[in-house]
Order: C-alpha cells, then sequence, then structure tokens
C-alpha cells in the first residue's frame, strides 16, 4: 500500500476533496502540521511514496506574513526530488515546489480567483489534465516556474496554473480539491482576507460541482503519473 506524505500550513486548509480518492484507491496519507505546537517534519523520506504540499492561506513565501516552516519544508521537498519522489503542491505548496526544483518565488498580493483553466494543447498535457476545468486560488505570492519544467495549463490572466518537474511532480496554483467550507474557515481563522471574498463565496460555491466532476478526471492521470496506481484499488 502506498503512504504519502501530507504537510499542512492551516487548520482550514487540508486535502479537501482528495481524501476521497485517495482512499478508494487504498493510497493512505499522514498529515503533518509544523504549525502546531510540538508539531514536527518528516525526517525519513524515504518512507513514504510522495509528498503534497498545501495552501496557507495568507502566509508567503517572498512577501506578506512569511510561512514560518518555510526553510525545513523547502529541505523536505528538495530531499523527496533528489530520491526521484513525486512532489504535489497546492496553492503555496506549488511555489515550494518551484522554488525546491531550482525556480523561485515573486510577490503577489493575497488573493481568492474563480476562473476556467486554459490547458495547453499538448499529448502530454491531456494525459493528467481534463481539456478545460474550472480553478479557485487563495494563496499569497506566485511561482516562477522551473527552466525545466513545463508549464500545462494557465489562469484567466495568462500566468502559470498547473506546470509539472521531472514528469511525477506537479505545481497546482489553485487547490482542485478545494470545498467552500475551506474558504469559509479561513475567513474565521484570520482577519486578513481578500476585498473580494463574499462574491467568490458564491460563485465558489456555484463552481462546485464543477470543480469535483474536474478531479475525477485529475485524480486518474495525477496517480497514474505519480506512480501510486494500484492493481487493485477502486478507480472513483
Amino acid at each position: 500500500m502506498k503512504t504519502i506524505c501530507v504537510i499542512q500550513h492551516t487548520e482550514a486548509e487540508y486535502l479537501g476533496l482528495v481524501e476521497d480518492h485517495l482512499e478508494s484507491r487504498s493510497i493512505r496519507f499522514n498529515y503533518f502540521r509544523p504549525f502546531t505546537k510540538g508539531g514536527t517534519l518528516p525526517v525519513d523520506e524515504e518512507e513514504y511514496d510522495g509528498l503534497f504540499l498545501l495552501g496557507s492561506g495568507p502566509f508567503g513565501i517572498v512577501s506578506g506574513p512569511l510561512l514560518t516552516s518555510l526553510a525545513p519544508e523547502l529541505r523536505v521537498a528538495e530531499r523527496f526530488l533528489e530520491l526521484g519522489k513525486p512532489v504535489v503542491g497546492f496553492g503555496i505548496g506549488a511555489i515550494l515546489l518551484s522554488v525546491a526544483a531550482g525556480g523561485g518565488a515573486d510577490e503577489a498580493p493575497l488573493r481568492f480567483d474563480i476562473g476556467e483553466a486554459q490547458v495547453l494543447e499538448d499529448a502530454d498535457v491531456k494525459s493528467i489534465l481534463p481539456g478545460r476545468f474550472p480553478y479557485a486560488t487563495y494563496l499569497r505570492d506566485k511561482p516562477v516556474v522551473p527552466p525545466a519544467a513545463k508549464i500545462l495549463a494557465l489562469d484567466g490572466t495568462g500566468e502559470p496554473l498547473v506546470f509539472s518537474v521531472s514528469g511525477n511532480s506537479f505545481g497546482f496554483v489553485c487547490h482542485p480539491g478545494i470545498k467552500s467550507a475551506m474558504v469559509e474557515d479561513l475567513i474565521m481563522e484570520f482577519e486578513e482576507t481578500p476585498e473580494n471574498t463574499v462574491d467568490m463565496l458564491d460563485e465558489l460555491r456555484m463552481k462546485q460541482v464543477g470543480i469535483a466532476e474536474a478531479l475525477s478526471i485529475l485524480m486518474v492521470g495525477l496517480v497514474q503519473r505519480c506512480g501510486w496506481m494500484s492493481q487493485t484499488a477502486t478507480i472513483k
């Protein structure tokens, strides 16, 4: 059975809808919460079959309140990449992946955006992403994609939304398994929120079904490309 390490940065942001897809394929996942009292990070990357780096609400990597576990998390991500194990980042997790893989990060304000991904026309892209899909982003800062990375989709402004590294690691500037309740909890957890939060929450609720449908397609390709597929698992 495969076991994935998951690094969580706030109480509100977790795997969301992705959990059901992993469980249906008999893929275990262990959460690490360095932001809590006594919270830790993994000490032996070889024990795991991959790494998820989740979002962080208003915390940034180069601006705003900085992620407190930034330096040790980058070392963990770099170690997974060195071992050839997949790293999947959501939100700031995608920025962490970018930096760990030799790219960087730029300042960008805390934002909550919803749109439709511009998926690039490429056979390799079609093996993991649906032809088009709605997305929701809630994060600060943005990735500077590594030169060797491959951009798979763009957001509504033409910025990278999904990219791949080494063929088996993926950065999603959005959260493909987001739930509206996660954003509601972020609003309650932190004082700082984007100005358009109320309107965007209403739109997210309307797009929730479409996001879930796109995730069902995406997870098939993601699990295969990350090498997590089990012959005995049930496809969901």
